[in-house]
């Protein structure tokens, strides 16, 4: 059956969807035909851009608001793309923040705050996805590359990151038998506000020569492999997909 898949009657929510890499995946899975839960957690106006992007193109999209650390939220998030489009193919977690400091420095509440967005929350909406994704679906969170590159001041951010792949592992091995995939990927630097919040040009500029492509990834890097996950890569389960230029 997963041979034959095709996205033109599937359908997709992306947590994190209003902005940055999220509003590329929405556009991108959209673009392949997908129907698309665009989720916000506070910025309404911003998934309602990213919907009327997406109708205006020939796509179909709704925007839904919710914390994805809140599982009563995301499970009337579930419920809303479900009876929109009449069922769920593809869950793709993209929602994160990131707050940077040393170990030494770092503000508690600040690691409890990420950590409550980055952990909880994936956990949350990967467990409505578990219950709800059909059969032939793909399960797609995000961790970052940071994992494996040991920059100063992203402990608390990495560590986040950490538990989000080690959950995305385990859930692969989980949901043996019922034809869905489960993968993260990670994102080398990618200019987005969140990434490029809070550094200077000197920074910047280096981290763009880091990757043997010597450029900053874009949003729309960072979509195509998850429309491949989401969609052909019916072979590529249980995996961390380094998406990065070659940097690490």
């Amino acid at each position: 059956m997963s041979e034959n898949i095709t996205t033109t009657s599937r359908v997709a929510f992306v947590s994190g969807g209003s902005g940055g890499i999220g509003r590329a995946v929405a556009e991108r899975l959209a673009a392949d035909g997908t129907a698309v839960g665009v989720h916000y957690a506070g910025n309404k106006a911003k998934a309602d851009e990213t919907v009327a992007a997406i109708t205006a193109a020939g796509g179909r999209a709704i925007a839904i608001g919710g914390d994805v650390a809140d599982e009563v939220a995301m499970s009337a998030a579930f419920d809303a793309v479900e009876a929109e489009f009449g069922g769920l193919d593809v869950v793709v977690n993209t929602a994160g923040i990131m707050i940077l400091a040393p170990i030494a420095t770092l503000d508690l509440a600040d690691l409890d705050r990420m950590h409550r967005t980055n952990i909880r929350g994936t956990f949350v909406v990967s467990q409505q996805a578990a219950r709800r994704v059909r059969v032939g679906g793909a399960i797609i969170n995000f961790s970052t590359s940071v994992t494996k590159l040991q920059f100063p001041t992203y402990g608390a951010y990495a560590a986040s990151k950490g538990a989000v792949e080690a959950m995305t592992l385990v859930l692969a091995r989980e949901l043996r038998g019922r034809d869905i995939t489960v993968n993260a990927v990670a994102p080398g630097p990618t200019a987005t506000d969140l990434f490029l919040d809070g550094k200077d040009q000197a920074t910047v500029d280096t981290l763009a020569k880091a990757a043997p492509l010597e450029r900053l990834g874009i949003p729309s890097d960072i979509a195509e492999t998850v429309a491949f996950l989401a969609g052909p890569a019916r072979w590529i389960n249980g995996q961390v997909i380094y998406t990065n230029g070659g940097l690490a």
